[in-house]
């Protein structure tokens, strides 16, 4: 079921039939296009190059994607558990000399949209989660005290809503959308009176 947006101006096919669907295909994620998807993100810009982000994963199936799963809240545990990857993004939040460093979730959040827009170029598919445990995470997957987890990603081929629970149907198949270009971009900032357009 293609969902891709009618953008004006038009863009890239990339951008256009991204989405972050909640039904996946049983279909695992070959490990050299997990690598590549982490490629992705290694090369995302960085504020002086520090690259404060890090990231854990598992496959369905492991231990690992056990215990990212457990971490979950029960509405996103019960779809997200059926994707065949998920992926705990952490961020950095101190520079190498201890100062804190204020563009690293900025950062993160770049390579994150990296990995993202190399999932679509491969026909996979991405929905970011801010429902977990962030705690319980940092136990589960032993992350060290300098990391921060910041989201949860589950990633794989797209699957039949009707693999959903029937709450979710109508969820899967609603439209895309956003707010209105005026609402977010002004024509310059400031004015006569000093205020913008916001």
């Amino acid at each position: 079921m293609s969902q891709t947006i009618l953008a004006e101006p038009t863009l890239h096919p990339l951008l256009a039939s991204r989405r972050s669907p909640r039904a996946f295909a049983s279909l695992p994620v070959p490990n050299d296009v997990v690598a590549t998807l982490f490629e992705a993100a290694r090369w995302a810009p960085s504020a002086n190059n520090l690259q404060p982000w890090a990231f854990a994963h598992g496959a369905r199936g492991t231990d690992a994607f056990d215990g990212l799963a457990s971490c979950l809240t029960d509405t996103n545990a019960v779809w997200a558990t059926q994707a065949p990857l998920l992926i705990l993004a952490l961020e950095r939040p101190l520079k190498p000399d201890g100062t804190p460093h204020p563009h690293a979730r900025y950062d993160l959040g770049q390579a994150v949209a990296h990995l993202t827009l190399q999932a679509s170029a491969l026909d996979l598919h991405v929905h970011q989660m801010a429902g977990f445990d962030a705690e319980r995470v940092r136990t589960v997957a032993a992350i060290p005290p300098d990391l921060v987890p910041v989201t949860v990603i589950a990633v794989g081929y797209l699957g039949a809503p009707e693999s959903l629970p029937p709450a979710l149907h109508e969820r899967e198949r609603a439209p895309r959308s956003r707010k209105p270009l005026d609402e977010i971009v002004v024509t310059a900032i400031g004015g006569a009176d000093g205020a913008g357009d916001w």
